[in-house]
């Protein structure tokens, strides 16, 4: 299989950020006002032949026992072989301050050996929180995320057929009693913790209301007086606070992807002082065995007989190289692709440039 690798640098002007001027709201969190996890255990049914074997997914058959005695439908002692229905988890997020009546996304996942919940459509299933209590009821037609076709010698599978989503499938049952306007003061927690951004987020605040409204508590977290801000109520000045602009200070980081190849160098990474030389050995073993076998008639027996070639190859590397030390980015990249090297190779490179203490940046492998 061929592997494509793909080597990115985020190349900007020595003098710019990385990211610029953003919105607060971009940068933080409010302490408090956050959403909530829902689960439920539901029944998929319609499907075309693609659920439960009940015999392997029991749980299929007492669900659906539930669900009919529950309508009035007495099933006691019968025996159910259906295959299109199939057991079902069903997760969502429920939104800060989501008011009753109002949908949200649902996402349906097969629990049992269902092969497909394509055109299945899940029946009312509840949502309930950590605390135990049913804030959402959710029902709808799936849209599953792939397809499976299986015959009598092959089958074929795209995507992933035994999960989907149900567009807007949960209505919101059960509010989260949360009193925002009784709230004095606010905290806001930054997304990446930084003393330097929560220094900035600080000023920003306090030059917009011209007034020491917002003091830097640590690193994560920056405090507002909300009865400071003197605005008409707490859900205002938030709405205030989302959109004052900041220039946020990041760490150098340099962050590779193995598995694709793919290489982000942020613009602070600099580099020390560094020889580096490169090369490549590959070793190959071949296997192609022989048969020995006697004439036709004649007393003996087959005998498979090995024959393996191995050999070693080497490369032309690069010879040592001097990467000089780097103040700017774009004379990282220049280093860097200066050795004329691939990125799979670039990758180990980084890695062992950042061993020898000359890359000024957090190495994050992933």
């Amino acid at each position: 299989m061929r592997l494509i690798w793909v080597f990115i640098f985020l190349a900007v002007l020595p003098s710019v950020s990385i990211s610029g001027t953003v919105r607060l709201k971009d940068l933080v969190d409010i302490s408090g006002v956050r959403g909530n996890d829902l689960i439920g255990y539901g029944l998929v049914v319609g499907l075309n032949g693609t659920g439960d074997g009940l015999r392997n997914a029991p749980f299929t058959e007492e669900i659906m026992s539930n669900i009919l005695e529950r309508l009035g439908v007495n099933v006691t002692g019968e025996q159910f072989r259906p295959k299109n229905v199939a057991a079902v988890f069903v997760t969502a997020s429920l939104p800060p301050f989501a008011r009753v009546g109002s949908q949200i996304d649902v996402t349906v996942s097969a629990i049992g050996d269902s092969k497909s919940l394509l055109g299945g459509t899940l029946i009312m299933t509840p949502l309930n929180a950590a605390d135990g209590q049913i804030y959402a009821v959710a029902q709808g037609t799936i849209l599953a995320g792939g397809v499976a076709a299986d015959g009598e010698a092959a089958s074929v599978v795209s995507g992933v057929p035994t999960s989907g989503v149900i567009p807007s499938g949960a209505r919101v049952e059960r509010e989260i009693n949360f009193d925002l306007a009784s709230l004095s003061n606010v905290r806001l927690a930054l997304r990446e913790p930084d003393f330097t951004t929560a220094g900035k987020i600080e000023s920003a605040i306090n030059r917009e209301f011209r007034g020491t409204v917002a003091i830097m508590r640590d690193s994560g977290t920056v405090e507002v007086d909300i009865t400071r801000t003197r605005a008409a109520s707490t859900a205002h000045a938030l709405g205030k606070l989302e959109n004052i602009l900041v220039e946020p200070d990041l760490k150098a980081r340099v962050v590779v992807d193995q598995r694709s190849g793919t290489i982000v160098m942020g613009a602070e990474v600099r580099l020390s002082r560094v020889a580096v030389s490169q090369g490549n050995l590959t070793l190959r073993i071949d296997e192609a065995p022989l048969v020995s076998q006697p004439n036709p008639f004649a007393e003996g027996e087959t005998v498979v007989v090995p024959r393996s070639t191995a050999e070693i190859e080497e490369e032309d590397g690069i010879a040592l190289a001097e990467l000089p030390e780097s103040t700017t980015l774009s004379e990282v990249v220049a280093g860097l692709n200066a050795l004329g090297v691939s990125p799979r190779d670039m990758i180990d490179i980084l890695q062992s440039i950042n061993a020898a203490g000359a890359l000024h940046a957090e190495f994050v492998v992933r």
